[in-house]
């Protein structure tokens, strides 16, 4: 006689709820998060090509394409994450109604592989033990009432109290799986990216994590924005960053938000508006920059302006970009004054990468280190460079799914670990009273527990029972 085999729903439902399958996606997912910790997420792609290399390189590309840049957000970490949310609800239908028939469906009667199992069994002959009906009004003041069965001409008393603590492991999977809810509710529907906003500008627009411009739907303007630096160890200023501050206005429809007027968004404390928050992330500064560049040997000269942000191309091929500038160079060159401007030059093919400065007042050095360098004359005209905040855009319309997650977790681990399952089961046979209990969590506890029941439920308290 030969038995059929499973049939194929049968054998993706065991594979679902496999404790293997739970295992591995565990094991996978801690690996994986490896790469989330060693690469920075969420930045812009210049940040990433400035550290790994150009955007032609095969490690950029290979990065790129696996979503290692943006990883909780890629198809395939979210694809890990609902299928281990498949898991523990496949695992949870599978157990659930064995261990619902143990918590609300009791038989109630002690039997022997129940007297084995029992966290604690006592035996008591019959004339040191009360009767049934008494030990029933003693487990009710403190138990609950017990239910009086009789089968095949023994008595038995049962009485249980927190049988829901045996559905707390459910409620930890099902906040598990409203947590990967959430996050993936963020992915599909919300976004995160980043802007720039200079001191007394507005934007109504953001960068998105590919470089793309998105609209925000309102306006978001600059109204002031200040640093403030630690001491320097010998006095003074020094260069760290201790605060930076951004006091922001909002506008919707060429009207100016309620509530959200010279708004003030600093490190740790951001600013939220329908659903997006603003975080203070960077600064720097912006504006526009004007050089003249012409030929060391004499003939046309070009004068071009760049923003700080941008390059430009000269007439022999290279390309200039504006690294910073001071109003003044006295301070840092003796002997100089007057405007000047550090610039990042990559000439043509075959001369290499330089960083030089260009002066305003002091051409003959301009002349001097174009003859150096075999390059164009480049000669500072001035510009005007302004602070601009970085805030970091973000909308995660499944943060409070997450939230709820987060709770029903809490609740739920500490009624599976503080308030345990316990039962109580009472024999009465021909020989005495055997009475037997069972806790999920405190054994010793209940023990203690089960040891001042046997108290109140002997005849005689002074005797040493039996104990098994």
């Amino acid at each position: 006689m030969s038995t059929a085999s499973p049939s194929i729903l049968t054998k993706i439902q065991d594979f679902l709820a496999s404790l293997r399958l739970t295992m591995a996606l565990l094991l996978i997912l801690a690996i994986v998060s490896i790469i989330g910790t060693v690469i920075p997420q969420g930045q812009l792609a210049p940040e990433y090509l400035a550290a790994i290399g150009g955007e032609q390189g095969n490690r950029y590309k290979l990065y790129s394409m696996l979503g290692f840049f943006n990883m909780y957000y890629s198809w395939w970490f979210v694809g890990l994450l609902s299928l281990l949310s498949l898991n523990l609800t496949a695992c949870s239908i599978k157990r659930l109604p064995g261990v619902w028939r143990v918590a609300f469906k009791p038989d109630g009667l002690l039997t022997d592989s129940v007297e084995r199992s029992a966290t604690v069994c006592h035996k008591l002959p019959a004339a040191e033990a009360l009767s049934l009906k008494e030990i029933a009004v003693r487990l009710r003041s403190t138990w609950g009432t017990a239910s009086d069965i009789e089968h095949e001409g023994t008595r038995h008393l049962f009485v249980q109290r927190r049988p829901w603590n045996r559905l707390a492991a459910y409620v930890v999977h099902a906040s598990i799986i409203l947590i990967f809810a959430g996050a993936i509710i963020g992915n599909l529907f919300g976004f995160k990216g980043f802007v720039n906003i200079p001191e007394g500008g507005s934007a109504g627009t953001y960068l998105d994590k590919k470089g793309g411009e998105k609209p925000l739907g309102f306006t978001i303007t600059c109204d002031q924005f200040t640093v403030t630096y630690y001491d320097a160890p010998g006095g003074g200023q020094s260069q760290m960053p201790k605060e930076f501050k951004s006091i922001l206005t909002l506008t919707e429809n060429g009207r100016e938000v309620p509530g959200y007027k010279h708004a003030r968004v600093i490190v740790n404390e951001p600013l939220t508006y329908r659903g997006i928050t603003f975080y203070q992330s960077s600064y720097g500064s912006s504006g526009s920059h004007t050089f003249k560049a012409g030929d060391p040997k004499g003939g046309k000269e070009v004068t071009l302006t760049l923003d700080s942000q941008s390059s430009a191309t000269l007439p022999d091929g290279s390309r200039i970009r504006v690294l910073e500038s001071v109003q003044d160079v006295s301070p840092f060159m003796q002997g100089l004054h007057g405007p000047a401007a550090r610039i990042d030059l990559t000439p043509g093919e075959g001369h290499q990468h330089l960083t030089v400065v260009a002066f305003a007042n002091h051409p003959e050095l301009n002349r001097q280190q174009a003859k150096e360098n075999g390059g164009m004359v480049i000669d500072y005209l001035g510009g005007e460079e302004r602070p601009y905040t970085g805030l970091q855009v973000n909308k995660d319309p499944g943060v409070w799914v997450v939230w709820i997650g987060c709770i029903l977790m809490c609740l739920a681990l500490y009624v599976a670990f503080f308030m345990p399952h316990q039962r109580i089961w009472v024999r009465q046979d021909k020989d005495g009273i055997v009475i037997a209990g069972h806790t999920t969590r405190g054994q010793e506890t209940f023990r203690t527990t089960m040891e001042e029941l046997l108290v109140t439920i002997r005849v005689n308290p002074g005797k040493e029972e039996q104990q098994s």
